[in-house]
């Protein structure tokens, strides 16, 4: 039996943004708490949040730790697992339902939204540009990242140094597909983030 459930990773520190983040309102509610009811609304049977939120569970050192806790929160019968971030409160269902949609068609370890990237990219050394890297098979990652639970888990246990859960996946030699994100899905890095995202938020609503 199929069984997709999702994990809110709400654990940072929130060094770039001045503290943490996921507690920030929008409209009433934590950004945190947005993030687990669109995973929720966009079919996950349940939420795991990972961070010092009510109910939430103890995150770890590193965002990959505190995924690893959210792992080991879902009980056995899960087959499909989705990671969101909490700073990025304004992904919609639409984009859940995708994500989960293109899983678990079964031919992929893990599915990623992404954005193609449409400025110059430069690679730059000590401050000088060393050539120009061609965007064309270029794209820009978001979340929620969906993954056969198998397959993430064993994962995780070989470990690595990643910066999201699909990288994961890249190393241990898995399958990695994208379906199209969304412009407005949004990060909270930075505080001047913020109001940008809480606009987009209150336009797809």
């Amino acid at each position: 039996m199929t069984s997709v459930w999702g994990i809110v990773v709400a654990a940072g520190e929130g060094t770039r943004f001045g503290g943490p983040k996921h507690s920030e309102p929008i409209e009433g509610r934590a950004m945190w708490e947005h993030a687990r009811d669109t995973l929720r609304e966009g079919g996950c049977d349940q939420v795991v949040v990972v961070g010092p939120v009510p109910g939430g569970v103890v995150g770890g050192a590193s965002r990959r730790d505190s995924v690893a806790a959210g792992l080991a929160q879902l009980p056995p019968p899960v087959s499909h697992v989705l990671v969101h971030d909490a700073a990025r409160p304004a992904a919609t269902t639409v984009l859940v339902q995708r994500v989960i949609g293109r899983l678990l068609e079964g031919d992929a370890d893990a599915v990623i939204p992404a954005l193609p990237i449409t400025d110059t990219i430069k690679e730059v050394e000590a401050g000088v540009v060393m050539g120009t890297i061609d965007r064309e098979r270029l794209v820009a990652v978001q979340t929620p990242q969906g993954f056969v639970r198998e397959s993430l888990a064993s994962a995780h246990q070989r470990g690595g140094s990643v910066t999201d859960d699909a990288q994961l996946i890249e190393l241990a030699g898995g399958r990695v597909v994208v379906v199209e994100g969304e412009p407005g899905n949004l990060k909270v890095t930075y505080p001047g983030d913020l109001e940008r995202v809480i606009e987009e938020w209150r336009r797809s609503r």
